[in-house]
């Protein structure tokens, strides 16, 4: 099982941005030292619920700043880019960091940064499956040109453009597709892309889509064991049970769910009110407010506990299906850079050590 740490860099009250920055970035290269095996980092506009809107501009800084770690995006919002321009600066990173890229995308979700970019979100699939045939088609190395309704390359060229440069990893830097719908899991296990399986899914969700991952893999002629599936849970481990459930309270009374889960989250058309086309699947799912509490969290959600509940939890993970759990250990929790230094030192010397 292989670990990561994920960052959101959520923007607390009181908050500037380069103190997010700088917060998240000692976070990182602590995950180094402590022998994670790499960061993913989201993408989001518009707002303070994170405030990276460039993932792969970061990157490249951290690129620089660390020598190990896998350096992965979670997620690149496809739809909201020029595909031309993200091949390049993706291929850029993976050059620069010695081949260190992993390459989450998906198609996003939030009405409010579609608005914001004057994009459709009910295009949103047809924009993202555009965009990565854009990609891994310039990412070949080859001469390419692709000429569509929602993504052009070279379209007046006879022999189309070649990239440079090109990835360092051959034949490009692994893709994760994140998954939420059964029939995006579906989707893109047909295509022998693996998927960054839903952090908001419970247990028995992702379970599932491990398993359809799997079966439709196969059935599409695909190595079923040859993909690296990656599921994201919050993670949190203290010394005791009773500690951790306690904390768990604690956590959950200073929450603000209507701050982060509301109609600009909300995959809505606004233009009707409605749920966008192609996102059924997300009906009322980020309207519900307050109504995932702690005893949900604790059974159906979470890895979280004492280190034997932690390490059972990530063993029942693994048995899922999934070879690389991403811990989210308090994106939206206010919490001081010491003590998020000893939760991750914690799990790393603690759990991790069960699975290597």
């Amino acid at each position: 099982m292989k670990f990561s740490t994920f960052h959101l860099f959520h923007r607390f009250d009181g908050q500037s941005h380069r103190e997010v920055y700088d917060y998240h970035l000692e976070l990182i290269e602590l995950a180094e030292d402590l022998g994670f095996d790499g960061v993913r980092l989201a993408e989001h506009h518009f707002r303070d619920y994170g405030v990276v809107p460039s993932i792969l501009n970061f990157l490249s800084h951290l690129a620089g700043r660390t020598e190990r770690l896998r350096l992965g995006t979670g997620i690149v919002v496809l739809p909201l880019h020029n595909p031309i321009h993200v091949a390049e600066q993706a291929a850029l990173v993976d050059v620069l960091s010695g081949g260190r890229l992993d390459f989450g995308v998906g198609r996003g979700y939030q009405s409010f940064e579609f608005d914001g970019f004057g994009v459709d979100l009910n295009q949103a699939r047809a924009r993202f499956d555009a965009s990565l045939d854009v990609i891994r088609g310039l990412w070949s190395g080859k001469e390419f040109r692709h000429d569509g309704e929602f993504a052009r390359v070279a379209p007046g060229l006879d022999d189309g453009v070649r990239l440079h440069p090109v990835p360092l990893q051959a034949p490009h830097p692994p893709i994760h597709v994140a998954a939420v719908s059964p029939e995006t899991v579906e989707r893109y296990a047909a295509r022998g892309l693996p998927i960054l399986a839903d952090p908001a899914a419970p247990f028995r969700k992702v379970a599932r889509a491990a398993a359809t991952w799997r079966e439709t893999a196969a059935a599409n002629g695909h190595d079923p064991e040859a993909g690296e599936l990656v599921v994201s849970r919050s993670v949190y481990v203290a010394p005791t049970a009773r500690q951790a459930r306690e904390d768990l309270e604690r956590f959950e009374a200073s929450f603000d769910r209507d701050r982060l889960f509301n109609r600009r989250s909300a995959p809505i058309d606004a233009r009707t009110g409605e749920v966008a086309q192609g996102f059924e699947y997300w009906q009322n799912r980020y309207l519900k407010g307050g109504s995932v509490g702690p005893d949900f969290r604790w059974e159906q959600l979470e890895v979280i506990g004492d280190p034997e509940r932690v390490i059972a939890q990530v063993g029942m993970l693994h048995d899922m299906g999934f070879d690389h759990l991403l811990c989210d250990f308090g994106s939206t929790r206010p919490m001081p850079t010491a003590e998020m230094r000893r939760v991750l030192t914690f799990f790393a010397t603690e759990v991790m050590p069960a699975f290597r």
